[in-house]
């Protein structure tokens, strides 16, 4: 059998409306390339910064980090805010193996210049302004704040800024002004159920300044345990905590340790109920006259408000 060929013919007005067609796409295309930058923002470059800072400008280059790093304080300090650029110059090390000067410069050029206007509150209180302003330029940076706190929180965001790159460690440049979002910023530790020792609070607290946290709400006394060296009633530790209590000196040395970090302790003593820890060493507090021990799921009872 033999095939016929067939030739199909488009007519003339179809083939122009086709190049029309055509032409009008490249016009569309070429008009989006060209306009494309002048009409949509670039996007800004992600910064690993926990908590994301309220205001942040990123610009282009960096400032390196190198052996010749440096820090100078101006306008206020104190002891507190001096050991808080220590601790920072020690984890700069630590984060970049590089041996940097342990301590603050005198005079010289500094590579982070720190202001401080005036010093913090005697007892730490909720509301102090923890804002900063931080400022990083390929020739060095200045972190300026209204008092320590808001310089540890921004020594803790310079830390968190510090890259790895083909030219070694250095600091994008950025211009940073923040402030918290929430002035309490807070951490719960239960350590009536659950004795935990200090040095693992003390990691806790440093966790928590690494993220501008300000409280640790630490819950001291529940059925489980009583939790605190008492020098009037010593039953409370005594009998009340299977021999897991914090010692006054240990507590005042916490208290320290946090309020280093800009943190605030804030203690709880559970009643009238979750008490039963109380009245082991103390029955006549109770409401319900018995004997009480510590141990799983025991006999619960409150606190005799008349007492």
């Amino acid at each position: 059998m033999r095939c016929r060929k067939i030739s199909l013919v488009i007519p003339h007005f179809r083939k122009r409306q086709h190049s029309l067609e055509s032409m009008r796409i490249q016009l569309v295309v070429s008009t989006l390339l060209l306009l494309a930058p002048l009409g949509a923002a670039q996007p800004q470059r992600q910064l690993n910064v926990m908590p994301m800072p309220s205001a942040v400008q990123v610009g282009s280059g960096q400032l390196l980090i190198n052996r010749s790093f440096s820090v100078a304080i101006s306008g206020f300090h104190d002891a507190t805010l001096e050991r808080g650029v220590q601790r920072f110059l020690a984890q700069l090390s630590r984060q970049t193996g590089l041996f940097l000067k342990s301590t603050p410069v005198e005079n010289g050029n500094p590579t982070l210049l720190i202001r401080a206007e005036h010093g913090s509150e005697a007892v730490g209180k909720l509301g102090e302004d923890e804002s900063y302003e931080l400022a990083v330029s390929e020739s060095g940076a200045q972190l300026i704040a209204a008092n320590r706190l808001g310089i540890l929180h921004g020594l803790q965001t310079l830390l968190q800024l510090v890259e790895t790159g083909a030219t070694g460690f250095s600091v994008p440049v950025v211009t940073i002004k923040d402030q918290p979002r929430f002035a309490w910023r807070g951490l719960l530790i239960d350590v009536g159920r659950h004795f935990i020792p200090v040095d693992v609070l003390k990691r806790n607290l440093d966790g928590m300044a690494a993220v501008k946290m300000n409280v640790l709400h630490l819950h001291l006394s529940d059925n489980e345990g009583f939790r605190v060296e008492s020098k009037r009633f010593p039953k409370l530790h005594e009998m009340g905590s299977d021999g897991l209590y914090y010692t006054q000196e240990e507590i005042r040395d916490l208290v320290s340790y946090a309020r280093d970090r800009g943190i605030r302790v804030m203690p709880e003593f559970d009643i009238p109920g979750h008490s039963r820890s109380w009245f082991v060493g103390y029955p006549e507090l109770a409401s319900t006259p018995g004997t009480y021990k510590i141990e799983p799921g025991g006999v619960d009872t409150v606190m005799d408000h008349t007492q």
